[in-house]
């Protein structure tokens, strides 16, 4: 797309079993700052099987416009239609701007909208803003194991696409006094590409909740010790009504599902209170959770890098403190 016909920022509106993510709101907190910054426009794309009161959402939190495909094709998430649907409605209306999240919906077909369009995508991005000069989005991103942060442009392709991680961006407070449009359409199951169907889901089955949406996380690092060990760190989860989180090493070592992993290459969180036991702090850790409310670190080095970033530290054997803590939130201490 020429530069010079490109205008606009849209956000692409995820939605799982009819409802709206979390992540969509936060996109459109993102991109109603950069849009104002541009003196532009921002628009949610939606797309969904009966979902029209969802479009009136967005307007309230923060769109100025909503673009809404229905069809039974997007009731459940599929590559190919929606990454064509898409794709042929960003070369109509030519974007700017396109966002995403960087979640696994969003990791699994937004390339290939990037791929379509002939365009440039910045993945995982953790910051977002517009150059002052250039008017270019500058997405900034971890690299090379999250040991530096890359800016990165995209000066000539558009629209310029980014995807952007979970829980590290602010929404909006919800507004139902703001004016928008919301435009319709419809799309018939013979119009895009369907070489596959979805048969069934099946969900993973969890004793605790999903930790993106946990207001408190007790993660568990390499000093738990061993798998038997861990479930202390369940207990406590338990114990406070919270989720259960871990480090990549835990993972790695077979304690517990991916699922739990926090860090660069996991989850990122950012819950009211993250207790992490027996983490030592790395780097690639500490890109998945530093943005938390409060930090509450147990370790017995003195020296870890966790206690850098914790709001509260607790020098000390974990397989003392812990089972200690569980007895009083057991006891209503």
């Amino acid at each position: 797309m020429d530069n010079k016909d490109s205008k606009n920022v849209w956000i692409y509106a995820e939605q799982r079993e009819g409802r709206l993510s979390s992540v969509t709101h936060e996109l459109l907190g993102a991109g109603r700052k950069l849009a104002d910054d541009l003196g532009q426009k921002l628009t949610a794309v939606l797309l969904g099987n009966g979902m029209r009161p969802a479009a009136d959402e967005l307007i309230a939190f923060g769109a100025d416009q909503v673009f809404y495909l229905d069809s039974p094709l997007f009731d459940k998430f599929q590559d190919e239609p929606y990454a064509e649907a898409l794709t042929r409605l960003a070369q109509e209306h030519k974007p700017a701007i396109f966002l995403a999240g960087a979640t696994a919906i969003g990791r699994s077909f937004i390339p290939r909208v990037a791929a379509q369009l002939k365009t440039g995508m910045t993945a995982d991005c953790t910051s977002l803003e517009i150059d002052p000069d250039k008017k270019l989005l500058l997405g900034t991103r971890p690299a090379y194991g999250g040991n530096i942060m890359a800016t990165i442009v995209c000066p000539e392709r558009r629209p310029q696409m980014a995807t952007v991680r979970h829980k590290v961006m602010k929404p909006l407070a919800r507004d139902d006094s703001r004016q928008g449009e919301v435009i319709e359409k419809t799309i018939g199951e013979n119009e895009l590409t369907l070489r596959a169907r979805v048969v069934n889901i099946v969900k993973e089955m969890e004793d605790t909740c999903n930790i993106t949406e946990a207001d408190i996380i007790v993660a568990g690092g390499r000093g738990v010790g061993n798998r038997e060990n861990f479930r202390m760190v369940h207990d406590l989860a338990a114990a406070i009504g919270g989720a259960v989180g871990a480090s990549r090493a835990v993972v790695d070592a077979g304690w517990v599902p991916y699922s739990h992993q926090v860090g660069q290459t996991g989850k990122t969180v950012c819950p009211k209170i993250y207790f992490a036991l027996g983490v030592s702090g790395a780097i690639q850790h500490l890109a998945g959770m530093q943005s938390s409310d409060i930090i509450i670190a147990i370790n017995n080095n003195p020296d870890a890098d966790i206690f850098k970033v914790a709001t509260y530290g607790i020098v000390g054997d974990i397989h003392e403190v812990v089972p200690e803590m569980v007895k009083c939130f057991k006891n209503g201490a």
